[in-house]
């Protein structure tokens, strides 16, 4: 018997072939498998996060160590991406800023998706007025530019990294919640809720029972892809000094100190460069991999 979720041929031995019940997530794991870019992408956000999670082991040095006599040491077998012009070991340090990346990315896209989808729910489920505040509230944030409202937000607040979590958390929200509830919309009157709400079924059960389940597919990768831009903004402002403060080594605050370097060490804005561009590519082929995976025309 076929369902909703979708169905799977398999041998039954004596019986024969027959079908049992696949789900949607299963399903799109698979598709997601024989994607080699997403694939690619996965790899390199399984790598780095476990060089976040295992800095210690992995880095070589304390990435806040000066040492006057190695400033400028260009990489090499004891340094490997070199060192600053405090001396500091460019490895550890890229490594140790990992951590940050990671964080404030994961962080960041859970507080909007937090918001986004309980603005999005009562927009889409509710309709009329709730859903007119909602969205005009989403019109605004999206009159502002992302950077220039973390800045705003950063400067009002004063650098940290909690407040780097608020600042692009809360700038984030809208592009969930605008998602979310046209996910709702499409699904708030299919036959299984209607008979939710028959057998008394209370709005927080069908919105939590229901409609969630089938409706965050999109959400998982708009967040994918969010991340990246999360780790853009976090970098952009640690480059303009509103991010995280030294000595904590972060990539975008690496980059801003090699500026004045770049033409006798560029190993200083090199790796932590590509360090941004690897991770941001990874969650985007990641993204984009998703998306053909929940695609239900694939």
């Amino acid at each position: 018997m076929f369902s909703k979720q979708g169905t799977g041929k398999v041998y039954n031995g004596a019986s024969g072939y027959g079908y049992k019940k696949t789900s949607l997530y299963r399903n799109a794991w698979r598709r997601l498998k024989k994607n080699k870019l997403a694939m690619v992408g996965l790899s390199i956000i399984c790598v780095l996060a476990a060089t976040a999670i295992f800095s210690p082991l992995v880095a070589t040095h304390d990435p806040t160590a000066r040492i006057k006599e190695e400033s400028f040491r260009s990489p090499s077998t004891e340094h490997w991406f070199g060192t600053d012009i405090l001396g500091r070991d460019i490895y550890s340090r890229v490594i140790y800023g990992s951590r940050i990346s990671i964080m404030v990315g994961v962080v960041a896209v859970g507080i909007s998706l937090a918001i986004g989808i309980t603005m999005g729910a009562l927009a889409g489920y509710f309709g009329g007025f709730p859903d007119t505040m909602v969205m005009r509230m989403a019109d605004i944030f999206f009159a502002f530019p992302y950077i220039l409202g973390a800045i705003a937000i950063m400067t009002v607040l004063g650098p940290g990294l909690v407040n780097i979590f608020i600042a692009i958390g809360i700038l984030g929200w809208a592009y969930f919640a605008r998602l979310f509830r046209g996910s709702v919309l499409s699904v708030k009157n299919k036959e299984y809720v209607a008979a939710a709400r028959a057998l008394g079924a209370s709005n927080f059960r069908i919105m939590a029972k229901h409609i969630l389940p089938n409706s965050f597919a999109p959400m998982i990768v708009l967040g994918t892809m969010n991340v990246g831009t999360a780790i853009i903004v976090e970098a952009s402002l640690s480059f303009l000094g509103l991010g995280v403060q030294p000595p904590t080594p972060a990539w975008g605050h690496m980059l801003s100190e090699s500026l004045n370097y770049i033409n006798i060490a560029p190993w200083m804005m090199f790796f932590p460069g590509m360090a941004i561009v690897l991770t941001v590519l990874g969650f985007v082929l990641l993204g984009d991999g998703l998306r053909d995976a929940f695609d239900p025309r694939m």
